[in-house]
């Protein structure tokens, strides 16, 4: 047994000794390996970025959500569908009595979430910034988990009396208020003062693009004020205005009472038939003027998550390509290298080594060239993924399980890629080889 051992130890040195005196070769059938690694560690890791990312989106718009968003019909889209009916028909928007609606025939519904922004400029007596006002319910906060550290906020109560008061973001104090106490401060926008009542805890508002589209209008940048005091000090001047022409009063641009309207049902298995409820409903409530839209954000970011799984696997795959080109490039290399080492191998063979040692030989060879080029591609495609984050601004995530897999695959292409070569030297006559010139 330990003269086995001691044999194929004394293959592998001689393996390794032969890597050492054609250092240059070697390195360059590496690269293959290492291209390889590197590109399988990359894309997964650009994959797995992507696949967070999602999630996050996911959370950022929330679980078991429904969004009602306001359909804006250009004059000719309008004229068009009037000229398809006799009838005139007429719908204001997402407004109130949608919400009252809703509230009174869907007992599925945990969290209800109307919602309007208004773009304008936000000013204290200690600065000024450009932003928005976002009316809505108090059920906007315990939808999306939002939080004061410091100040309270404002209740039904509060936004049933319509009073001027806000909740502001971390970076809205920041600006308007810097070093000073923002909690009752005031905002003014449009005309008019907000006294604010409450800071919310910092990363509250979502900036995805996801959530941009599918959940909340908040900004990092916006205020947050009863639904009914904007309803009571600028909707209340635009009502009953066509929806195809945005008026606007003090700057302040409207089209329909509500921009979207956010509801959370209690679980997950009451989404699509609540949806169509909704549909039904706010098809009668509008005369069947489409002028809404009645989205399941969830649904769209699965899929999307689906086509994300699917860019992944094909980003493997070329990844994956790579690693083969690099294994055949092995292959060739050996071949050539057996036929370079013709006298060596008889030489061997002649003074007693088995076929066995040779084949060893040559496989030792071709795994210590894909386990090093291994090692130098997990290294780069680390690097590579950092930078890519850099400078990119493409999340990236390496996990252990892909280092793993690309080490593995380098291993096994080596053992695979070197073992026909190895084979071939084997089966020389060592008279041949001693003869060959």
């Amino acid at each position: 047994m330990v003269s086995f051992w001691r044999r194929y130890l004394h293959d592998f040195e001689i393996a390794l000794e032969s890597i050492r005196g054609n250092k240059l070769k070697s390195f360059l059938t590496a690269l293959g390996i290492i291209f390889g690694v590197a590109a399988v560690i990359s894309m997964l890791a650009i994959g797995s970025g992507a696949q967070r990312e999602i999630l996050e989106q996911m959370k950022q718009v929330g679980v078991n959500n429904i969004l009602i968003k306001v359909v804006v019909q250009t004059e000719g889209e309008a004229q068009e569908e009037e000229g398809k009916s006799a009838t005139k028909r007429y719908s204001p928007g997402l407004n109130a009595r949608d919400i009252a609606a809703m509230r009174a025939a869907l007992p599925t519904l945990r969290y209800i979430a109307p919602m309007v922004s208004y773009e304008g400029t936000l000013q204290s007596v200690y600065g000024r910034l450009s932003g928005s006002v976002v009316g809505t319910a108090p059920d906007y906060f315990a939808l999306y988990h939002l939080s004061c550290t410091v100040g309270r906020l404002f209740s039904s109560y509060q936004a049933t009396r319509g009073e001027l008061v806000c909740v502001i973001g971390q970076e809205v104090r920041a600006k308007l208020f810097g070093q000073h106490a923002a909690l009752g401060g005031r905002i003014k926008f449009a005309g008019l003062w907000f006294t604010v009542i409450g800071v919310l805890e910092d990363g509250g508002a979502a900036e995805s693009d996801a959530a941009a589209e599918l959940g909340p209008v908040a900004s990092r940048v916006s205020i947050f004020v009863p639904l009914e005091t904007l309803e009571r000090r600028y909707l209340s001047r635009t009502r009953g205005k066509p929806q195809t022409e945005p008026q606007s009063w003090r700057g302040v641009s409207v089209v329909a009472p509500l921009d979207r309207v956010v509801v959370q049902v209690a679980e997950t298995r009451y989404l699509e038939p609540t949806a169509r409820v909704m549909e039904r409903m706010l098809a009668r409530l509008h005369a069947g003027v489409q002028d809404y839209a009645v989205i399941i954000p969830e649904k769209l970011l699965q899929q999307r998550q689906r086509t994300s799984s699917i860019f992944n696997w094909v980003l493997g795959a070329i990844a994956g390509i790579s690693l083969l080109v690099g294994g055949i490039g092995i292959m060739n290399i050996m071949f050539a290298s057996v036929m370079e080492r013709i006298k060596e191998i008889g030489t061997r063979l002649a003074i007693g080594a088995k076929r066995a040692d040779i084949v060893a030989q040559f496989l030792w060879e071709a795994i210590l060239i894909s386990v090093s080029g291994g090692v130098v591609g997990i290294g780069v495609g680390v690097a590579l993924s950092a930078l890519i984050t850099q400078f990119a601004e493409i999340e990236t995530i390496v996990s252990p399980l892909s280092v793993l897999i690309s080490f593995g695959v380098s291993v096994g292409v080596g053992l695979i890629f070197g073992l026909a070569p190895a084979r071939r030297a084997a089966r020389r006559s060592p008279i041949e080889s001693l003869r060959y010139e």
